[in-house]
């Protein structure tokens, strides 16, 4: 399934001293992010927000990607950079076979002008009269409305501004602007927002909408889509898929924040039992084609203000090991991946090795060959061109710890690719099966990826 990158971070602009230029500044990462093995990128939410200094998750012009002057703007591009900056970085990351993923906010807006609203009495900020002429808005298009009530829920104090999905101007808005960015601005697929706030319809919508792409009129383009449902319980998530893939020709992925959970733990808790990790039922790895796995995201990383109780400030690289050898869709986070060092492309011990590994050998369904308090076996079966891999993740401080397992390789040599210990660079030992057994090690407290040779 390949390898998607997190191309931003919370205030990323201004931590990497990039304000009106990111854009340009992943750009300019993308040939170096191609030879590592990405191949797709999740780009911020690109149209206009209320304030000039902003994430892009207020949005108010959803056709403004930095063309027009807004009221209360300084000038016409937004934090991130000029409609041409994206334009341009998404033809770069095409012309290296990327895909580019759009993060859709549709939820709610930010940044109306004062109207009454006549179902209620109140006033409120609901009349948005865009720059760029495209998609007004006034009352009838947010909760309460004669269409509806409320919805699934209501995020931050955005309560006022909630969109009504079921108004049939507010339905057709939002399905032409999808068309728009796939067909117009070329985006390749989305990340839908705070999908509790919305009924699962709009994205099943959005999903099976017909994109045409190309001038092939008798096929028509499926973008890819994941949904950020935050929620540690499997089950929730699980049923807003089965809500939006029952039936569905184009079927939606989530990211597996239940299986993110298990790994804070394992990085951070010395007392975590491996064993945990083994019970898929309780993430979506054992639904694979849906999920998309994850070890940090931009709400959960310094510098948001809000993340003394997610974030993972130790050992990360235990977690990125198991996402990247494991089935799913793996996620890569820019500010791991550069501003914490992480890639270590000149070595074997960072996540470009990893990558390589996913790459090459990460095919195929995958058994959980052993699982104690200390230590984690696994087996990828390998598909196609992909011959399999054997995983080892050791808990235990201070020593090396390995097993004998039986694998579904008969007679059979391994090479370490990937390997990472703590305060222990040493390389693991060639690895071979006999009548299907074999030993495979980890050093302290780091983890060890064996190819199929």
């Amino acid at each position: 399934m390949g390898v998607l990158m997190q191309a931003f971070y919370w205030d990323c602009p201004r931590v990497a001293n990039q304000e009106f230029k990111w854009w340009k500044h992943v750009k300019e990462k993308i040939p170096q992010l191609k030879n590592s093995g990405i191949t797709a990128l999740w780009l911020p939410p690109a149209c206009k927000a209320q304030d000039v200094i902003s994430m892009g998750y207020d949005p108010s012009d959803f056709y403004d990607l930095g063309e027009f002057q807004q009221k209360h703007h300084d000038g016409k591009e937004t934090w991130y950079g000029s409609k041409d900056d994206l334009l341009s970085l998404i033809r770069t990351a095409h012309n290296e076979d990327m895909q580019v993923l759009a993060d859709l906010v549709f939820n709610h807006c930010s940044g109306g002008e004062l109207e009454e609203n006549p179902h209620t009495g109140d006033k409120w900020y609901t009349k948005f009269s865009p720059k760029s002429g495209k998609f007004e808005r006034d009352y009838d298009s947010f909760h309460p409305s004669v269409y509806e009530s409320y919805d699934g829920s209501t995020f931050g104090g955005y309560s006022k501004t909630d969109l009504c999905h079921r108004n049939p101007l507010i339905y057709k808005e939002i399905l032409d602007y999808c068309k728009w960015l796939i067909e117009e601005i070329g985006f390749d697929g989305f990340r839908y927002d705070c999908v509790k706030g919305y009924g699962g319809w709009m994205t099943k919508s959005i999903q099976e909408m017909r994109y045409k792409v190309s001038n092939d009129f008798s096929e028509y383009y499926k973008p890819f889509g994941v949904g950020e449902l935050w929620d540690d319980n499997d089950q929730t998530i699980e049923y807003w898929l089965n809500e939006i893939n029952n039936f569905s020709d184009n079927p939606v992925s989530a990211f597996d924040f239940p299986l993110r959970s298990k790994l804070r733990k394992l990085c951070l808790d010395k007392e975590y039992d491996l064993r945990d990790l083994a019970y898929w039922n309780n993430t979506l790895l054992d639904r694979p084609y849906n999920a998309v796995t994850f070890v940090e995201n931009h709400d959960t990383c310094w510098p948001h203000p809000d993340v003394s109780d997610k974030e993972i400030f130790a050992d990360k690289m235990l977690a990125y090991s198991f996402i990247l050898t494991h089935p799913g869709y793996p996620c890569v986070f820019w500010q791991d991946y550069f501003n914490f060092d992480l890639a270590q492309s000149e070595n074997n011990s960072g996540i470009d090795a990893l990558i390589s590994a996913h790459e090459k050998y990460a095919g195929g369904d995958a058994d959980v060959l052993y699982a104690d308090s200390g230590l984690y076996i696994m087996q990828r079966r390998g598909f196609n061109d992909k011959k399999g891999l054997v995983y080892v993740l050791n808990k235990n401080e201070g020593r090396w710890a390995g097993k004998c397992v039986k694998t579904q390789w008969e007679n059979c040599s391994f090479k370490p690719v990937a390997w990472r210990g703590n305060n222990d660079s040493n390389s693991p030992q060639d690895a071979k099966t006999y009548n299907f057994w074999g030993e495979f090690w980890a050093p302290s407290r780091g983890y060890a990826v064996y190819a199929v040779e």
